[in-house]
Order: C-alpha cells, then structure tokens, then sequence
C-alpha cells in the first residue's frame, strides 16, 4: 500500500515526481513476474511492516503506517515466499526515495 502526505507535494519539484513515477511504472514492468490480479483482502494492519524513505536510502520498521489521516494509492499483490522478500523488492521502489512516501507490507488472507 502506497501512501502520501500533504508535505511531499510542498518539497518535491514537479519534475522530480515526474521522473520518479516514470521510473515507477518501469518498475512494475520489470517486477511483473512476482505481481499478481488477485481480489484478495490484505490482513489487518496489526500485520503490517512499513518501508519509508530515509536520509540513506529506505527504512524498514515493524507495525502499521497507514491511519485516517494518509492518502493511500491502493495495492498491489506481490508473490513471493516470505516476508524478506517483499522486503528487497519493495527497498527497490522509485518512489521511496521521495520524502513522505511509505510502502505498507501485509500478508493477505488466506482460505
């Protein structure tokens, strides 16, 4: 789950955004094979751990990001086995390197 805050748009040139988001859709062109169409529900945010930009590059931390006050850009379904993985595919996400950008990792629930 992406989401954003009011200050990103304030401190990022418009043509730094640009690129960053160009440079995001070729990156789900190249991760297309771990993305999948899935209507899956995601667990609760109890479940979560959350990858934002950081002064040296992306930060991992246990727990929740995503509350009321955020916007979200929705979700995307990443297969891969195990939570490290979705890690390092994640730390690699253009938009990260903007400042206010958060990536919200959850399980979905499985049947």
């Amino acid at each position: 789950m992406f989401t954003t805050t009011p200050e990103l748009e304030a401190t990022v040139s418009p043509e730094h955004a640009e690129e960053a988001y160009r440079r995001t859709y070729d990156w789900f062109g190249t991760h297309r094979e771990v993305m999948t169409e899935s209507g899956a529900q995601l667990q609760p945010v109890t479940t979560a751990t959350s990858v934002t930009h950081g002064a040296h590059g992306p930060v991992v931390a246990d727990g929740p990001f995503s509350e009321a006050k955020e916007v979200s850009g929705g979700f995307q379904v990443i297969d891969v086995p195990d939570l490290d993985a979705a890690i390092e595919i994640v730390k690699t996400w253009p938009l990260l390197e903007l400042p206010g950008v958060t990536v919200e990792i959850r399980p979905i629930v499985v049947y």
